[in-house]
């Protein structure tokens, strides 16, 4: 039976020109991971990652803390939605990532504040009416993740391994717990706002069907340092 590891990225550098890229907390953040990884890891795991700079670079520092010879199979499959666009779609200015990041700091309370402006782009993204305006739709990138998760299903099947280990974006691994839950598309993107970077969610193979054991796990790191923690 396979367990596989579902991990957001590091932190990355939310308001910079390029969101793409680990800050220095997020590349901590990973190799406490991988520390992690080495004490309950009993074998080298099988390895996706997607092919952001994000999930590239939180594999490799993850990885030297525990496996540092594993194989990492590259496949955009796994790869996050465009949220700079559709941010970007519920309000132009947005179009510029530092205006957003401004506009965060300056608020009183800037998580909620944050979370309000998610929670309306994501309903805009979602809502049915504006899914030709995106590069790939909300149907589109539901898809996507689902067919990830059911191939990476249907290999692990058939190889067996007793560890496997994806390194992807927030919003994938929402999706793939609202896949196995059939949680709508507004609860499913409630987790999204939960999941703290570099957490783990934890399927159990069964057959070729994924069951959901965790979710969210980051104990590892608030166990180190609670001011370590973030959603964004």
């Amino acid at each position: 039976m396979t367990t596989i590891y579902l991990v957001r990225h590091g932190q990355a550098s939310f308001g910079a020109e390029s969101y793409d890229k680990l800050s220095p907390n997020g590349e901590l953040q990973a190799k406490l991971l991988g520390q992690y990884f080495d004490k309950i890891l009993k074998e080298e795991p099988y390895v996706v990652a997607g092919s952001m700079q994000r999930h590239q670079q939180t594999a490799n520092l993850a990885l030297a803390e525990c496996f540092p010879e594993a194989k990492v199979i590259t496949d955009p499959i796994w790869n996050e939605f465009n949220h700079q666009q559709v941010f970007a779609h519920y309000e132009p200015r947005f179009n510029q990532p530092h205006l957003l990041k401004q506009d965060v700091e300056k608020a009183v309370d800037p998580r909620s504040y944050l979370a309000q402006i998610f929670a309306g782009a994501i309903e805009r993204w979602t809502s049915g009416d504006y899914h030709h305006e995106y590069d790939e739709s909300w149907p589109d990138f539901k898809t996507r993740v689902e067919t990830a998760l059911q191939n990476l299903c249907d290999d692990l099947a058939k190889t067996k391994p007793r560890y496997a280990v994806v390194f992807t974006s927030g919003g994938v691994i929402s999706v793939v717990a609202g896949k196995i839950l059939e949680l709508s598309p507004n609860k499913t993107f409630a987790l999204n706002w939960a999941i703290t970077n570099s957490s783990l969610t934890t399927l159990r193979l069964v057959a070729n069907q994924p069951q959901l054991l965790s979710l969210n796990e980051h104990h590892f790191i608030k166990a180190k340092d609670p001011q370590l923690l973030t959603w964004i």
